[in-house]
Formats: C-alpha cells, structure tokens, sequence
C-alpha cells in the first residue's frame, strides 16, 4: 500500500526534522563527529574543567543509576585532587560504545564539537537536497525546527557549519532530549506546546527511524519516512508510513 504524503498540504505550519540519516548523512555522525569527541574528551576535560562541572556531575549521577540498575559500568574511582579524569573518560566512551541516548553525554559532546568547527577542523555534511528544501518551505511560510538526540548546541553547531554554508537562518527552533526521549507521545506534545501551534496535524516529522514515527504519530504529528539511499527500515516494505527518498518530495509545491 502506498500513503499518501502531505505534498499540497497547507495544514504543515512546522516541518520538524530529525538529523542522523534524514539531514544529514550517518557516516558523518559515526566516522567523524563521534571519533572527533572520542578522541578529544580527555584533553577538553583537563582544559576546560569549568565549563564541563555540570555534565560531569550528571555523568556520575547517571553512572550511579546504571551500577543500581546492574548494567556494570566502568568503574567511577574519586581523586582527592579534583575532577576524576579518568573515570569521566571511562564512562564517556563505555556510553559511547552503547550509542546511548545520554543527555550530559551530548551536551559534552556538543562542547568539544564546538572546538572542533571554531579551529576549522571540523566541517559539517548534510544531503544536497536540505538547502534547497529549506529554502522552498521558508518561502512557503513553514517553520523548520530541528528534533535530535544531539544536543541543542551540537544541532546549531552542524547546520551552522556546513559544506554548503550556514543554514540556521532557515531554522526556527531546536529541541533535544532535554524535553523528553525522542521514541515518546509525551515529547512531542511537550515540543507541539512549545511551538505554539493549534494542533499536532500541523506539525510534520521526517525522521529514518520508525520508532521515533510511532510516538510522534501518538501524538497526532503528522509522519512520514525519510529512506535515504544505503539505509532501511521495516516501514518501507510494510507500509506502515509514508516514505519518501529526498526532501524534494516534501511541499513541492509554489508559495502559499
């Protein structure tokens, strides 16, 4: 069964985008930006021990929540002489390795990306056809918001510094895990209050991940499935929502 996808619809005020294989290519996110923090964390910690005070006193309020729940985390060992480096970085990459969804991970993530695009080392990719999306749905008066696991500052980060320039003069609003998981009803009627608008319906989500579709469905968004090339999911064989291979199939049409 083929759904049908809102291409005339004038009931989408807001186009809220997920990031990882919707915008912007996954390869990036795992073979550059993860790397890059992995690699970095330990000399931005030492460095920059203040502006990272709160996320590691997240980290180990998390770390605490995993050895009672039986996950066996590294283990988290105090030093009398400050911040326990060691332990921080441990735990980092331990989360890291579980792709977890971990707030205070992605906000220190988001700081050493921070470095990373200031100095010119780092340079963001989204797919070709983002720019020219965002432009048309701007010019049809739709809001784009961004909804990702990154934190809020990472988001700015990447479509700040992007191979085809800044694209955040498109972007309304951004909103990461600090309103709730992304696989929730109850976030994306947090985000729907947030963005001020009537009803669910006049929001449409584009994500690569079924399970996010499903919660924001819950939530009368309007869903459709973004299949880019190299990537798959159940819901493009199954019909479950609709799909689509580029943003080009989204509003297509003139200026409303």
């Amino acid at each position: 069964m083929t759904l049908a996808l809102p291409l005339h619809d004038e009931t989408v005020k807001v186009v809220l985008l997920d990031i990882e294989g919707t915008t912007t290519p996954v390869d990036f996110v795992y073979r550059v930006l993860f790397p890059f923090a992995r690699d970095h964390v330990r000399e931005f910690i030492e460095e920059h021990p203040e502006a990272v005070q709160a996320d590691i006193k997240q980290l180990r309020a998390e770390h605490d929540a995993d050895r009672k729940c039986g996950m066996n985390p590294p283990s988290w060992v105090e030093e009398s002489s400050g911040s326990p480096v060691d332990s921080v970085i441990a735990y980092v990459h331990w989360l890291m390795d579980q792709d977890r969804k971990s707030t205070a991970l992605k906000s220190l993530q988001g700081k050493i990306w921070q470095r990373g695009y200031a100095t010119g080392t780092l340079h963001s990719q989204v797919y070709e056809d983002v720019p020219r999306a965002f432009a048309r749905w701007r010019s049809q008066h739709r809001e784009i918001s961004i909804y990702s696991s990154g934190s809020e500052l990472a988001q700015r980060l990447l479509f700040a510094h992007t191979v085809e320039g800044d694209l955040t003069g498109y972007i309304s609003s951004y909103f990461d895990t600090t309103v709730g998981p992304k696989k929730s009803a109850e976030s994306y009627r947090r985000i729907v209050t947030k963005l001020q608008v009537a009803a669910g319906s006049e929001v449409l989500f584009i994500s690569d991940t079924t399970a996010e579709l499903d919660g924001a469905r819950n939530a009368a968004l309007q869903v459709v499935l973004c299949a880019r090339s190299g990537r798959s999911e159940p819901a493009v064989s199954t019909g479950a929502y609709p799909v689509i291979h580029s943003f080009d199939e989204i509003c297509p049409s003139d200026p409303l």
